[in-house]
Parts: C-alpha cells; sequence; structure tokens
C-alpha cells in the first residue's frame, strides 16, 4: 500500500473532541476513544499539502468559492456515483447536520410531523425537537443480521409528513439501500407530496461489492421532490474545515433552501473550505480505495474475534462506513448496565446505543477507522470485562 494506516498519532493537546470529551461524558479519561465519526488516520497529504500552500500567503481573510469547487464536486459524483449534476444545483452548507437543520426550518413550520427511521444517527432526532417540529418514528427491523424498511408502516407513518430524513447509507447499521428500496421510498413520498432530505455522507465509504445509488437518481419523481447533503469531510477526514454541500435539483425547493441559508448569513465559507474539498476530490480515489480496505480489513478483524471469542455478541456488518453496530442484547444487561461495561470495566468510550432511539437499546457503536493494534486492543480489553463479569 502507497499509504501507512498502521501509524499511531498522538491527538493529545489538538483540542480533540474525541480525547477532550472524555471526561466530562464518561467521568475518566483512561479510555480507548472509538466512539465520534473521525478517523485516527492523518489526513491526507494532498489535503495537508493544499492547506500548507493557503498557509504562505500569511492573510485569512473572507473566501470565495472558486470554480474548482463546483467543478471537482460535480466531476467526483459524475466518476464516483454516475450521477450528472450542474452548478446551479449546488449550494455550500457548514457541515451536514447543521443542514439537516437548515432543511427542517427551511421546508417546514412549529408543529408540522417529520419522519425519521430509528435506530438512526441521532442528530435526525434532535434537528426535528430542538426545532420543536413534530417526530414521527417509522423503525427499521433487523433480519439477517441487517436492517430493513417496513413498506407498509412507512406508507401509513408518512400520512401527514412534511419532510423525510433519509440517512443514506445508514448510520449506525452501515445499511446500503438497494434500488428497489429506493424506488419504493421515492414512490411513496411522491404520492404523499413529502420532501425528501437525503444525508448522503456516508455514500463514499461503501465497500464493495455493494453501490451507493444517489437518491436524486431514482427516478424523476425522486429527483424534484429532494434534497441531498454530502461532504468530502467523513471520507477523507476533515470533518473539522465544517464544509459540505447541498445539491436541489428542483429550482423551487433550491430557492426556498437557499433563502434560508443566505438569510441566515451561513452560506460564506472558511478559508479552508474550498480548496481541501478540491484536493480530496481530484486526488482522493486511491488513497480512498487503500483506507476503504484497510477498514474493511478491520471489520473483518474484529468479526472474527468476536465470532471466535465472544460468540454472544453480534455484528452488524456494514455495507458502508467505518461505524460498526454490536448487539450485546444477549447479555441481558440493561443499557446502564451495558455502557458500564464498556466503559469501566473494559475501558472503551463507544457510543451507547440508545441514543439513535428505543431500537438502539442493547447495541454500542465502534469506530474501526483505526489502527489495527488500537481494534485488537480495544477486543482484548472487551474480552477480559465481559470475562470478570462471568458473562461469558
Amino acid at each position: 500500500m502507497k499509504y501507512n494506516f498502521d501509524e499511531l498519532i498522538d491527538r493529545t493537546g489538538t483540542d480533540a473532541l474525541k480525547l477532550e470529551a472524555l471526561q466530562p461524558r464518561w467521568g475518566r479519561t483512561d479510555l480507548l476513544p472509538m466512539w465520534v465519526a473521525d478517523m485516527d488516520f492523518k489526513t491526507p497529504p494532498f489535503v495537508v499539502a493544499t492547506i500548507k500552500k493557503r498557509l504562505e500567503c500569511e492573510i485569512f481573510g473572507y473566501t470565495s468559492k472558486p470554480d474548482a469547487w463546483y467543478e471537482s464536486i460535480i466531476s467526483w459524483q459524475k466518476r464516483r456515483h454516475q450521477w450528472e449534476i450542474s452548478k446551479e444545483m449546488l449550494s455550500f452548507v457548514p457541515g451536514v447536520v447543521p443542514a439537516l437543520a437548515m432543511a427542517v426550518q427551511a421546508f417546514t413550520e412549529v408543529g408540522d410531523k417529520i419522519m425519521i427511521q430509528q435506530p438512526v444517527y441521532n442528530p435526525f432526532m434532535l434537528v426535528v425537537k430542538n426545532n420543536h417540529r413534530e417526530l414521527v418514528n417509522c423503525p427499521l427491523y433487523l433480519e439477517n443480521g441487517q436492517y430493513h424498511i417496513d413498506f407498509e408502516l412507512f406508507e401509513e407513518k408518512i400520512k401527514g409528513c412534511k419532510l423525510f430524513l433519509f440517512c443514506h447509507p445508514h448510520n449506525p447499521g452501515g445499511r446500503v439501500w438497494t434500488r428497489e428500496e429506493l424506488q419504493k421510498v421515492a414512490a411513496i413520498c411522491e404520492r404523499n407530496k413529502v420532501i425528501v432530505v437525503a444525508d448522503e455522507i456516508h455514500a463514499d465509504l461503501t465497500f464493495a461489492p455493494y453501490t451507493h445509488i444517489p437518491y436524486a437518481t431514482i427516478s424523476e419523481e425522486a429527483k424534484m421532490h429532494s434534497v441531498v447533503f454530502a461532504s468530502a469531510s467523513k471520507a477523507f477526514n476533515m470533518a473539522g474545515f465544517a464544509s459540505s454541500y447541498a445539491v436541489i435539483s428542483n429550482p423551487t425547493l433550491r430557492r426556498r433552501f437557499n433563502s434560508y441559508v443566505e438569510g441566515n448569513e451561513l452560506a460564506a465559507g472558511n478559508v479552508f473550505a474550498f480548496n481541501t474539498t478540491v484536493a480530496a476530490y481530484n486526488e482522493g480515489e486511491t488513497w480512498l480505495l487503500e483506507m476503504l480496505d484497510y477498514v474493511q480489513e478491520n471489520i473483518q478483524f474484529l468479526t472474527n474475534y468476536i465470532a471466535e471469542h465472544l460468540p454472544m455478541l453480534k455484528v452488524i456488518v456494514p455495507q458502508a462506513s467505518y461505524l460498526v453496530f454490536i448487539d450485546f442484547s444477549a447479555l441481558q444487561l440493561t443499557q446502564k448496565e451495558l455502557v458500564a461495561l464498556c466503559t469501566h470495566k473494559a475501558h472503551l468510550a463507544l457510543n451507547d446505543g440508545s441514543i439513535y432511539g428505543e431500537e438502539g437499546k442493547g447495541f454500542m457503536r465502534i469506530n474501526m477507522a483505526c489502527a489495527r493494534s488500537v481494534v485488537a486492543q480495544a477486543l482484548k480489553q472487551l474480552k477480559e470485562a465481559i470475562k470478570s463479569e462471568s458473562l461469558v
């Protein structure tokens, strides 16, 4: 491999949330931090080189969007996902989670119904509740080790909703939705005149042989009733630049969204928001493919270890993303006891599955975007913790 993903990087003293939040959230600092969804791999050298070059001009003033930013996104989406988009469809947003909140405010009013599918990334729930909209949950169901959509329930729950927040690919389950599933979602939402807001930030983390299909490409109807959010940040480990984008084909929806974003002065970006995306999309394919291979091997390592040493646990093997959802329910612990086991016995900082909804109880989420030696150490600590509690 051209790039070294086994290297251990010391992130202390960098204000890294992954480390700084240990004491306030878990009450201790002696934990392996495998929770928040950024990588412990170095941000790619071509991105770093771009930043260094920009630093040579020691003025960091207001920054405009260069044509290269639009061009890199258009080229990337066409090459990687066979999605034909144009410059006018693109809008800058300072992160996908803020963009979800912007969509809620741009397209709905206080009290309107918005549907999500739990278990799902917790900001989906938060942007609805914090903006005083009515949350409608259409839970996914787990079958044969993967999450699925109950389309009869979907059709029932979507009635009266103004917006559907769609996690595509899914987090924390790592599910890559199929063309058939996307077509059903699109048809139901079209019949019910629901705007679909698709979070596709994990799209570039899709593992072979699975294929990410952009929601807006499913049909003309999906194209015209959707708002898609994407970013280079998750795939190239540069979330700290707060740089993402919206792709909106429908001119009416685009005007409504942009009016809100620009009206609240949220469209400007920062001095590193644009050139880093250009570098990632123009130079990043080799790095991305090597990183995905390494992460997939990490996931296989975890799956094999659990099957051999902790067979009572069940791994939801992701089809996309370096995040893995693990089912601990066979241990018959309360969620509080499960979190305490992982934190105070195994000395791991993992995401509590219950934050993703009631359906996440009994689960924990672990981050595999780290050196394999860290994965091995984490699994050893988990095994010893479960054994010490006589739960094996």
